[in-house]
C-alpha cells in the first residue's frame, strides 16, 4: 500500500536503534549507580541512618514507577525531589521531630559503622558537621544542604522545595549563619 508520498513499505526507510537493555535493566543500573549519593543526601536531610534508608527507597520505588517517563530526562534530579517531598510529608505526618541528643546520636552511629578507610581527622570533621546540621531548623536545614551541600543554584532550590527564590536566601543566610555559631562552639569546647 502506498504512503502519502507514493512510495510502497518495501521503499521506506526505517532507522531501528537497539540499545540492548531492557528498561529494567536501566533502571538497575541507576539504581546501582545512584543509592549511594540518594542515600547521603537522604542522610543530611534527616541526620538518622535508618530514616535515609527509608527515604532512599522511597526515591527508587518512584522513580521506578515512572521510570518510561524519566529515563530519557534527569532520574536523578526527579529522585532528589522525591527524596525532599517524602521527607517535608514525613514533617507533616508527625507535626514533631524526635530529635537524639548529638551524643547518643554518634555513640550510636560509631557501635553500627564499620571502620572507614577516610582518615580519622575528616570523620570527626564530618560527624561535627552533621551534628551541627541536626540542629538546624528542618526549613533551614533542607536550604543549606541542597545549596550548599549539593550545590544546587537558588533557583533549583526554590523549585525543588516550592518555595520562592527569597525564601531560600533568607533560610539560607539564616542557617548557614547558625550553622557558623554552632560549629564555632564546638571548636571552642
Amino acid at each position: 500500500m502506498p504512503d502519502p508520498e507514493g512510495r510502497t513499505t518495501g521503499d521506506l526507510e526505517f532507522s531501528v536503534v537497539r540499545t540492548g537493555m531492557s528498561a529494567e535493566e536501566q533502571f538497575r543500573l541507576f539504581a546501582i549507580e545512584s543509592t549511594a549519593a540518594l542515600h547521603r543526601i537522604a542522610y543530611l536531610l534527616c541526620g538518622d541512618d535508618h530514616r535515609a534508608h527509608d527515604l532512599t527507597q522511597i526515591a527508587l520505588e518512584r522513580t521506578y514507577r515512572h521510570w518510561s517517563r524519566l529515563k530519557d530526562g534527569n532520574p536523578f534530579a526527579y529522585a532528589r525531589r522525591v527524596l525532599a517531598t517524602a521527607r517535608i510529608d514525613g514533617w507533616r505526618r508527625t507535626r514533631r521531630e524526635v530529635l537524639q541528643s548529638p551524643e547518643t546520636v554518634a555513640v550510636a552511629q560509631e557501635a553500627s559503622r564499620a571502620p572507614a578507610a577516610d582518615s580519622g581527622a575528616q570523620v570527626a570533621e564530618r560527624e561535627r558537621l552533621v551534628r551541627a546540621l541536626r540542629r538546624l531548623g528542618p526549613s533551614q536545614r533542607r536550604v543549606v544542604v541542597l545549596r550548599h551541600l549539593l550545590d544546587r543554584s537558588e533557583a533549583d532550590v526554590a523549585e525543588e522545595l516550592s518555595v520562592s527564590v527569597g525564601t531560600v536566601k533568607s533560610q539560607g543566610a539564616r542557617g548557614l549563619a547558625r550553622l557558623r555559631e554552632l560549629l564555632s562552639e564546638g571548636q571552642d569546647a
